[in-house]
């Protein structure tokens, strides 16, 4: 059995957020970064015996992160102790950062700096610092943080999109607090999903190493055989705990978008786009008059008045490229569109019965929901062709949300069911979950459901 671990060392035990002051949260002047977007394997180069010129700039720019965490810990109350009370325990905690501009912003993990009450940087040279959060995301698991310094040694930047599997990579950090420690290996995979963000419906695309990556890595440098930062690292997988040469890093891409929200707003915003898509098999694609290689994912759901319909697009509609960075999964169609901005443009180029066409889609903002919660506690899933065969509708309903699960402690657990078919919500027809939610409005609301293939109409108070 394989076990995903967060790369970050508890060295004691420790825990409470340090809240963003109205100071924090004004926008930021953004930092001066340094940028190389060739690609590594571009130039000559003669044969290499060392790598030590190439890493010994990097080593100066990683840093480890030392946090403090203040946790409560109850009495116990099968042996009391007269006089006893719960007790406020200090726990400290390890990981490492990356300096990405010299005055000072560091890029590290958000479980890194979590619960933090105080965070300490500590650089190669020994100089210590106090340092802020300017902002977490946990959804991507990257963290920003500061600490006052001129000067500071800092990384430069490459282009994670031209990664190829095969270049080498290094990973430098503090594992298990034994000092700064530089492994090597080569980039294993790229764009890996692999669930360590599941729980938080997070955006995974991460690189995959076999550079030794231990606890206390967490947040430091992935560099490419020029010494350019390529990720940050995250987490391993290990039935052990320790290396077994399965490493994950976020792509440096997706951190540095991230910190640029996070430096100017101390949150992140990302792009809307408003359709649900699924992947185009080869069986799908010939049903449409594509070739059976043609790569992209279909549209089966338009959320009512959202980006994409303002746009033009429709159900059926094979979307293959937006900003001419394709599209071949339903995964990466969410980060792309994630990583842009709301309100700006963006270029879809999609097919319709065989022809090329383009749109230009001004996004709009993704709401922070668990994407297929229309209700606290119930969840649902556009009404496909199969699950209709499966509840023997209609075959004149042809769009709904079906109710796939509904927690226990929810508040309509007693008026609504696992596989009821919504369709209309205030006498609008409803094809996704988001569209779906923008028709609730405080008070009551009016559900068109069907049970057992008998429809009837559900009133609901939404508060």
């Amino acid at each position: 059995m394989s076990l995903t671990s967060r790369c970050c060392v508890a060295l004691l035990t420790l825990g409470l957020a340090l809240p963003l002051s109205a100071e924090d949260k004004a926008p930021k002047k953004q930092p001066v970064l340094r940028l190389d977007s060739s690609g590594v394997g571009e130039g000559k180069a003669p044969p290499l015996v060392s790598y030590a010129d190439v890493i010994e700039p990097v080593q100066k720019a990683v840093v480890s992160v030392y946090s403090t965490r203040t946790v409560r810990r109850p009495v116990n109350p099968m042996f009391p102790l007269f006089g006893d009370q719960d007790r406020d325990l200090k726990e400290k905690g390890l990981g490492s950062g990356v300096i990405v501009s010299t005055d000072g912003y560091i890029l590290t993990n958000n479980h890194v700096v979590e619960g933090a009450d105080e965070l300490n940087v500590q650089l190669t040279d020994s100089r210590e610092f106090k340092a802020k959060i300017i902002g977490a995301d946990p959804k991507t698991d990257v963290a920003v943080i500061k600490i006052e310094i001129e000067n500071a040694p800092s990384v430069v930047l490459a282009d994670s999109d031209k990664l190829r599997v095969g270049d080498i990579a290094f990973a430098v950090g503090n594992p298990l607090n034994i000092g700064q420690t530089v492994t090597m290996g080569i980039v294993s995979a790229t764009s890996r999903e692999v669930g360590i963000l599941e729980e938080v419906a997070g955006y995974e695309n991460f690189i995959q190493t076999d550079a030794a990556i231990n606890q206390g890595n967490s947040g430091g440098a992935l560099i490419d055989a020029k010494g350019r930062l390529i990720g940050i690292n995250s987490a391993i997988l290990s039935t052990t705990r320790g290396n077994i040469g399965i490493g994950f890093a976020v792509p440096i891409n997706l951190a540095a978008s991230i910190m640029h929200s996070l430096i100017e707003t101390g949150s992140v915003t990302r792009g809307f786009l408003g359709v649900q898509v699924d992947p185009l098999s080869p069986e799908v694609a010939e049903t449409l008059g594509l070739k059976k290689e043609t790569r992209g994912v279909i549209v089966n759901a338009i959320t009512v008045g959202g980006p994409a319909e303002k746009a033009g697009l429709k159900r059926g509609d094979v979307v293959v490229s937006i900003n001419d960075r394709q599209v071949t999964s339903t995964q990466e169609l969410r980060l792309l569109v994630a990583q842009l901005r709301p309100d700006s443009d963006a270029q879809i180029k999609y097919l319709r019965d065989g022809k090329d066409k383009v749109a230009k889609v001004k996004l709009g903002k993704l709401t922070d929901v668990a994407r297929d919660e229309l209700l606290p506690g119930v969840h649902v899933v556009a009404l496909s062709e199969e699950s209709r065969r499966g509840l023997n509708l209609d075959p004149h309903v042809d769009e709904g949300l079906v109710i796939s699960e509904i927690d226990r402690d929810s508040p309509y657990a007693d008026r609504l069911l696992p596989k009821m078919v919504i369709v209309e919500i205030n006498r609008v027809a409803v094809a996704d979950p988001e569209s779906a939610r923008q028709l609730l409005i405080p008070g009551r609301n009016l559900l068109l459901v069907i049970v057992r293939g008998t429809p009837r109409y559900v009133p609901v108070l939404v508060k």
